[in-house]
């Protein structure tokens, strides 16, 4: 499998003449009070207030390596290589298009801890992390699906799926049997429900008021089956319901109060993405071809086509207004597109890497966050066409990001083989003197 980024960042595979690994080793065996890894790892924490007083949010020594923060950025800019289907796209958007000046900034270090490993096992699917309150995060960690509190900085473990995974309720069409050793390519978790897929079309659901899992089943038997996105959504009939985008061309809708397929569409390509519209009548549907899809929740048919990307999408997300929805493609590019004139996007927004790996939009619409694979992710105002962004840097493969619902945090996880973390932000409030009186 080919991988992103292959020179890799600050601590996964740099040159030799850029960095030491030995140095790094005893840097941070300086720091280390006793064997204990979770008391190490909290030593390495990053904070606020150590932020502040000029510690590197991610606990990177620069000051004792060979190479300051500023000459690596711009290496890595420099030669990071972004991976394409179409060769050159990504060169044709830098040439497009102008980089959007930093602006404010929307989301401030909050902390950075380093007691958790996101990881990632398919390099172009990066939905591993998901919030479901400022307290509540779940995420990828090697087989297993980990919860982290930031309240309490303690981890529980929620699925191992390194062994044998079966539900303990009866479901028609459950495997009663289960799964063994499944291989995690896409999560979603909201309120108290967890959607995991697997390499092989697997699908797990489990809810999180319960023991064990709910319900397993395989969406097909197909060779090419890697199940690539879930989102999960609240119907207008009520309930909750899952989409699931497969590389079997395929498009599928479940009720999860029973884990019964209600829907199932296909298409020419494999599907990267899908996102269901607020209203539920729409679905912004994108994979292995130029053009994306807006297509009818109710029968799949294609409502309009999305031209512009030069490769293919892997992320999609739409405004809680239900007018305004964006794509995220190799290209580096996310396109933001209003549904009242879809014949070009409203804004194209360049990254500074990589493809647009994950798109969130704030709930209550003001912010649209955009990830890169690896090292920035951009938070850009939805007031005045996305001209203005925060720019959020750092250093490390992007395994996911995540808004709290009340939009008060907004989570990163970092992959890397040394600084493996989750980077908190919480939203910045700029209260005027009159507020003081609420």
């Amino acid at each position: 499998m080919a991988e992103e980024g292959e020179m890799g960042i600050v601590v996964n595979g740099m040159d030799d003449d850029l960095y030491d690994y030995d140095r790094v080793a005893d840097v941070e065996e300086e720091t280390e009070m006793d064997d204990d890894a979770d008391s190490f790892n909290k030593a390495t924490d990053t904070t606020a207030k150590q932020a502040r007083k000029g510690k590197d949010i991610q606990g990177i020594p620069w000051e004792r390596l060979n190479i300051t923060r500023d000459k690596y950025r711009k290496t890595r800019i420099e030669q990071y290589k972004n991976y394409e289907n179409i060769p050159s796209s990504g060169e044709l958007i830098d040439k497009k298009c102008k980089d959007i000046e930093k602006g404010p900034q929307y989301y401030e270090f909050q902390h950075n801890t380093r007691m958790v490993k996101p990881t990632i096992l398919h390099f172009q699917l990066r939905n591993l992390v998901w919030a479901t309150s400022k307290h509540d995060v779940y995420l990828m960690s090697n087989y297993a699906v980990v919860h982290w509190s930031p309240l309490s900085c303690n981890s529980t473990e929620v699925v191992n799926f390194s062994g044998h995974v079966a539900p303990t309720e009866k479901h028609p069409g459950s495997l009663l049997e289960g799964f063994t050793q499944t291989q995690i390519s896409t999560l979603a978790v909201k309120d108290k429900l967890l959607v995991a897929g697997g390499f092989q079309g697997e699908l797990t659901c489990k809810r999180l008021d319960r023991r064990g899992v709910s319900f397993c089943t395989r969406t097909t038997y197909d060779e090419n089956s890697i199940t690539n996105a879930i989102e999960i959504f609240d119907h207008f009939s009520g309930g909750s319901r899952f989409l699931t985008s497969n590389n079997d061309c395929g498009v599928r809708i479940f009720d999860l109060e029973k884990f019964q397929l209600l829907n199932h569409f296909r298409y020419p390509w494999p599907v990267n993405h899908t996102s269901m519209s607020p209203d539920c009548k729409l679905i912004a549907v994108v994979g292995d071809h130029l053009d994306g899809l807006l297509v009818d929740s109710q029968n799949g048919k294609t409502v309009s086509s999305l031209v512009g990307h030069l490769d293919y999408s892997f992320a999609s997300a739409w405004h809680p207004d239900g007018r305004i929805f964006a794509t995220g493609n190799q290209d580096k590019a996310c396109r933001v597109w209003d549904l009242r004139n879809l014949s070009s996007p409203l804004a194209v927004l360049k990254g500074n890497l990589g493809a647009a790996r994950s798109i969130r939009f704030s709930s209550d619409g003001q912010f649209m966050a955009v990830a890169e694979p690896a090292d920035f992710v951009h938070v850009y105002s939805t007031k005045g066409d996305y001209s203005k962004r925060q720019e959020i840097d750092f250093f490390g493969e992007i395994s996911g990001i995540s808004l709290s619902p009340d939009d008060e945090s907004l989570f990163i996880g970092v992959w890397d083989r040394t600084y493996a973390s989750l980077l908190q932000y919480s939203r910045k409030h700029y209260y005027g003197y009159l507020d003081s009186c609420l």
